[in-house]
This record gives structure tokens, sequence and C-alpha cells, in this order.
């Protein structure tokens, strides 16, 4: 091994790229849809085969590479080199020429033929079959039609170089080159002159700052307008991950030319406005007049789905449901008597209202009872003779859901049949969701498009009852579509408000609702034997403190208690980044829960390493495995032989592919809103200053409230209080609530 080479499975962030040439013996794997390869070569710099491992657009024995890359040493399979840049050269040799061309690079010379063009033209044969490719015919065997599949194959894959070359020399990295030809082919680099911009809008994972990027290299103008109207609608994008549905038209072009401004030279305003007018002409951009006559910009299918929505509800509002209250009213008396049971006066409201409307919002915090009324509804609909659907934006909230009802409850998405061939949905109005009820659990998830998706698929005569607890945080996705119906007044909602005496007893329950209220919790300060389920720990005001005191307390206090901190113990941040953000806990809690053993197979991506037993949480909807943004689950198995790393979601194994470990990251500790939808036997809530752009009254509660057994907050009083006492970070720009007020004229098509 090269003396550069690393003793760590990790490459060194620092280690200074090496150069390499060799040609490729073998290919071991190679991945025709991410390009990621396993090759052996045969370098003159190394007596025995290298295992090379990187991305190639397309690859064949044969072949004779420049490469750029850094050594590593993985704890598996020994000696690699990790390419990072790479070029093709033409080999050198008679031997190499054959094995190049036999290599099934080119569709109709196969190891024979190539022998035989090899023989008889020397090293000149690939000078030949660039510039005189007819000359072929002179080879024995060679036919005239052979030669014009040749010249075809031939002409294909001096295109791929062509393009791979130009991408590279122009800063695209190996990994989005291989995206672009995969996307446009031999239009590739016609698309990347004309607009780069382009490629944010076709490509996955290159979005306006690398487009931008590469838009720079090849010389377009900053103040281009596919560059304006790129940057408008990244701007929207933007905004979209932060909940809003639209930005008003002032805030959109500040935020779009501070965006543009580059190298000291302010985005023109005018210009700015200029693009949102033609954009809106064009129907790429639709502009409302809000309040006061604020011009409000949407990204159309924004636009449309808040509208729709808003219809669908209405429409649901104005079918009347017949029910005689007297005989609903004895059922439920009938029911609680038998159960030794007794219904709140807004237990009963809730019930009582559930029989007679078509919709309807059931909310609360808890321990309010929401859990005991849902079962109650279910039973009375199941009386009435209904057909029930059960279902909740995740997984494990669906289980729970089905738990308590002892019906089955699904995803949604798995309730509207996801089409992955389609990217839609199988459910909708044409082909409505075959229930007479349907309950939806955890509905302050729900986000505008999956709103609309469950609307348009209920069916005109059915009920739908929306469970959820509107003091959480919003939805992941744009919208606030819970607090949206509650506020718009249109909708019959019951709020829960009174804690039951059992619930009461949990200081958990009892902080979430002083946290509400705006008041600082009751919490009992940590010690050696705490006879609460909510605790504080004081972890100073330093950040690498609050690190500590997490470590101190999953090594010794939680399994003093009882607790596996491997399967119980989840740690909850506000953000991300920075010392007590989610990165950093994952690879310190990493190291402290599942350390590396030899036992323990693991591959490193993007910086992380990922090891058999690890926890970790799936970062986006992937409908071909069935699995969700949100689901958590445990890597079972890694084999390096097939690239693949098999996780377990709940019983249910899912196999990822190496190209596919972008979509997954490390979850011994996750953010608070990915939280949503899930609890755990026990919470640590490191609770800092240095988040205070995060800290809100609703993510606090959030967090707390997913704690089933023992919640423990680590921070400053000072960082709690600012905490409970923002009430206002979270509110997002949607307009569901001033829709549902608007007689609307209903047009009859519902399915759009």
């Amino acid at each position: 091994m090269p003396s550069s080479a690393q003793d760590s499975s990790q490459p060194n962030r620092y280690q200074v790229p090496e150069s390499l040439t060799g040609v490729v013996e073998r290919i071991t794997y190679h991945s025709e849809e991410s390009g990621y390869t396993v090759a052996r070569i045969q370098s003159p710099r190394v007596r025995e085969l290298v295992t090379v491992v990187g991305n190639f657009a397309n690859i064949q024995a044969g072949q004779t590479l420049q490469l750029k890359g850094v050594w590593k040493n993985h704890p598996q399979y020994g000696s690699q080199f990790e390419v990072q840049q790479y070029t093709e050269t033409k080999p050198a040799t008679l031997t190499g020429l054959e094995k190049y061309l036999g290599s099934g690079l080119i569709k109709g010379v196969g190891p024979v033929t190539a022998k035989r063009i090899v023989t008889h033209f020397g090293l000149e044969t690939l000078d030949i079959i660039e510039n005189q490719i007819e000359r072929l015919i002179e080879v024995p065997g060679i036919a005239k039609k052979r030669v014009t599949l040749i010249h075809r194959a031939w002409a294909e894959q001096k295109a791929i170089k062509e393009v791979m070359v130009f991408l590279q020399e122009h800063g695209v990295s190996t990994i989005y080159a291989i995206k672009i030809f995969k996307q446009y082919g031999a239009k590739a680099i016609a698309t990347v002159k004309d607009n780069p911009y382009q490629l944010a809008d076709d490509i996955y994972g290159i979005g306006f700052l690398t487009a931008d990027k590469i838009a720079r290299n090849v010389g377009v103008s900053p103040w281009s307008k596919y560059r304006y109207r790129s940057g408008l609608l990244h701007i929207l994008s933007q905004a979209a991950e932060d909940g809003h549905c639209f930005l008003p038209q002032p805030e959109l072009m500040k935020l779009t030319a501070e965006l543009l401004s580059v190298d000291g030279h302010e985005a023109d305003l005018e210009a700015v406005s200029t693009i949102i007018d033609e954009m809106g002409q064009r129907q790429q951009l639709v502009v409302e007049e809000g309040e006061g006559g604020m011009p409000l910009c949407y990204k159309p299918s924004f636009a449309i789905t808040e509208k729709h929505l808003a219809q669908l509800l209405q429409q649901l509002l104005i079918r009347p449901i017949a029910v005689d209250l007297l005989r609903v009213r004895n059922w439920i008396e009938r029911f609680t008597q038998s159960r030794g049971i007794v219904l709140s006066s807004q237990q009963q409201q809730a019930v009582e209202m559930a029989a007679r409307s078509r919709i309807m919002v059931l909310t609360g915090g808890p321990g309010t009872g929401k859990t005991f009324c849902t079962r109650t509804i279910v039973a009375l609909w199941k009386a009435m003779g209904k057909k029930i659907g059960l279902a909740a934006p995740t997984g494990r909230a669906a289980q729970r859901i089905a738990e308590v009802t002892g019906l089955e409850a699904k995803t949604l998405h798995r309730m509207l049949e996801f089409d992955p061939a389609t990217m839609g949905f199988k459910r909708d109005r044409d082909n409505p969701l075959p229930y007479d009820a349907i309950v939806v659990d955890e509905t302050s998830m729900l986000d505008l498009f999956l709103a609309h998706s469950l609307l348009k698929a209920i069916a005109p005569e059915a009920q739908l009852l929306l469970v959820g607890d509107v003091d959480q945080l919003p939805s992941v996705g744009p919208g606030k579509v819970l607090a949206d119906l509650i506020n718009s007044e249109k909708i019959p909602v019951v709020r829960l408000e009174q804690v039951f005496r059992q619930a009461e007893s949990s200081a958990i329950i009892r902080a979430a609702h002083s946290i509400n209220r705006g008041e600082y919790p009751k919490l009992e300060p940590m010690s050696n034997n705490p006879q609460s389920d909510c605790l504080h720990h004081n972890g100073g005001t330093e950040p690498e403190h609050g690190v500590q005191v997490v470590c101190e307390l999953i090594s010794d206090l939680i399994p003093r208690l009882g607790f596996n901190p491997a399967t119980d113990v989840q740690v909850l941040c506000p953000m991300i980044r920075g010392v007590v953000g989610t990165r950093n806990f994952n690879q310190v809690l990493q190291q402290l829960i599942n350390p590396p053993s030899p036992d323990k197979p693991e591959v490193s991506r993007g910086g992380m390493i990922f090891r058999v037993g690890d926890r970790v949480i799936q970062l986006k909807n992937d409908y071909n495995r069935e699995v969700f943004n949100g689901d958590l689950g445990v890597v079972a198995a890694i084999d390096a032989v097939e690239q693949e790393l098999t996780i377990c979601f709940d019983g249910r194994d899912v196999v990822y592919d190496y190209a596919d470990l972008n979509e997954i990251t490390l979850a011994w500790s996750i953010s608070i809103h990915k939280s949503q939808g899930s609890e755990y036997p026990v919470v640590l809530l490191p609770i800092y200053m240095t988040h205070y752009v995060m800290l809100s009254r609703n993510l606090i509660y959030t967090g707390l409230t997913r704690a089933k057994k023992l919640a423990i907050i680590i921070g400053s009083n000072k960082a709690i209080n600012m905490a409970i006492r923002q009430v206002n970070q979270q509110q997002r720009y949607t307009r569901l609530k001033e829709r549902l007020g608007v007689k609307m004229i209903f047009n009859g098509n519902c399915s759009n």
C-alpha cells in the first residue's frame, strides 16, 4: 500500500489528492443509475491490482484511466483508491488495445474481432477507428454491415467522453456530470451552455446554487434572465421548506436580490420585478392580491392546490347529515355504562358532533382524552354500520391508532395508494376511498399537498374526523392546515381542555400544559434518584457542557433507571448544526452507544459512517421502497460485495444500494421537527441559547410531549424561558383560512 494510505476507515479530509494511472482489469460493481463503481486496475506504480471506488459515467475493462483521489484503508477490504476525478487515455500496448476493444465497450466487437483488428492495425488501431473507420473492412471477417454498427457504437462512446470532459473542465463534479449526462445525453453540453439553470429544474440534487456555480464557469452573465427566474424559484422553494405557501412580493424581491447580488454588484430590483411580471404572464408564477392590495407570489402548484383544498372542504360542509340525536345519546349512555366510564361534557359534545358532521376537528393537549374520545367515536360509527378507515401520516402513529381502536390502520400514503409509476395517488375523485367514515390522527403533520390528496379521495357521502394537537409544531411541509381549519371558524371543532386525574399524575403532561400557557414548568432538579418523570439538568450555558451531560446521562443514569440507551433513548434537538445540533450529537453518540468493532461491518458515505446496529432515519419519501420521510430504522446488515445496506423498519427489512445512502442519516439524535408523530420511552432535550433562532413555545412543547416515560431537559433557565416566551416564531404565509371564508362557485371538476 502506498505510504500515503490512511489507517482509518475514512479518508483524511486534509489528505492531498494523488494521481494514479492504470488499466481497468475488471468491474466488481457498477450502478447504471448513480455511476457508483468498484473496479480493479493494474497500475505500474503498484505491484498488485488496486481497488478503486468512485462514480464513473461509463467504465469498461481495458480502459486506461488517469485518476485523481485519495487512498483509504477499508477495515474489511483493505487499501482502496477513492476517485475524485478521472480522464481516459488511449491504451499504450497491443494487449491493452485488445482488452479495451473486446471489453463490450463497442457493440459488435468482441474479443475475437478485437484481436483481428489489433493484429491488422497494431498501435494505430484507435486512430484508424477514429478517422478512417471504413478501413475496418480490410480486417478479415468484418463485413460492411459490421463496420456501420461499429461506427455508430464508437460515436456514442465518443459523445459520452466529450460530455464528461466538458463538464469536468467547467468544475462539475463527476457525480453531477453523470446525472447531467443521463438526463440530457448528447444534448448535455448544449443545455449547460445555453441555460445551466435548467439543471436545477430537472435533476434531483442540483439546486440553484450548484447550477449558478456551473453557470459562472461556462460564462453565463450574472444578469441573465434565466438566472433571475431560477433565483426567484429558488427563493420560493426555500420558503416552502420553511412552511410557506407564498411570499409577499416585496419580500420575494428583497430575498431574490440578496441571492443574485455577486462580487459587490447588487442585483437590479427593477429587473426582478420585471421577471415576476413576465413569469406571471407565462403562468410560471401566480400573483394574487392580498390584504391592503399586497401582491402575493405563489408557485402555480401551490396556488392551485390551496384553492382547490378550500373548495373540497366547502363541498363537505354544504352536505348535511340527517341523524337521530336522541338515539345517538342513548347509545352513548349504554356504551359508557357498560364499560363503567364517564365522558366529560367536551367529550360528549365531540361524539355527538362526529355523528352528525361531514367533517370535524378534534384537538387537545396530552392527557385530555383525545385517544379515548376517538375510540368512542369509532365505536359509535361501527354501531351505525359504517365502514371505517383509519390513517396517520407516519407508520408509528398509524400503529398507535390501530392499537387504540382494534382496527387496521395505514399510513396516508398507503391508504391513498401511492403509485411510483405516476408519482401520484391512485385514490382520487374518480376512484374514492371505500369508506363511509375516516379518522386521520396526528393531523398537525398534514401539509398542504397531503391534505389536498386526502380530501380529493374522500367519497362525497363519507365523513372525516381529523384528530391532532394544534399546539404542536406545524407540518414539515408547506402550510399549517390544522391551524387554518380551526382558525377559519368554518369547520366544526371540539377542543378538549380538561386534563384527567390519571394523566395529571405525569409531570411530563403537567409541564407541557404549563408551557402551552406560557408558564415556566415545575421541573424536578436532576438527582441520582429522581422521583419525577420530567427532570431538568442545568447543563450550564456552554453547549460543550450540554454534550458532556447527555453522554453522562446515557452512560450512567439511563441504564440505572432500567432503560436501554440503544433502543429507548432519543435525543431531540432544535437544530441540525452546532455543537448541540443533531449532526454533532450523532457522531458523539454513535461512538458512545455503537462503537466500531471487528464484528460490525460499516460503510462511509458523505463524511458519515453507517455501522450495523446504528439507528437511522429516512430523509425523503421513497415510494418504491415504501419508506417515508421521518421513518426510523436500524442498520441490520452491510454487504460490501453487493454494495448494499439493509435497514429494519419496524420489523420490515429494506435494502439500499450504496448510491442511495444520501436518503438516510444517523438518528441517535434527530430534530424535534422530525420527531412529530412518534413517541419514545426516554427523551433528552438539550435547549441552549445557540438555538435562539429556532426556539419557540410549540418547539419545546412538541419535544417534551414525545416522551412516554421520562423526559430530561438539559440547558439553562434563560434558554428555556426564551423558548416559552416565543409564540410567533412559526408564523407561516398561508391563505387557506381566508379561502375558507370566501363563497366559492363549484364547477363540479374536483379531480384536478
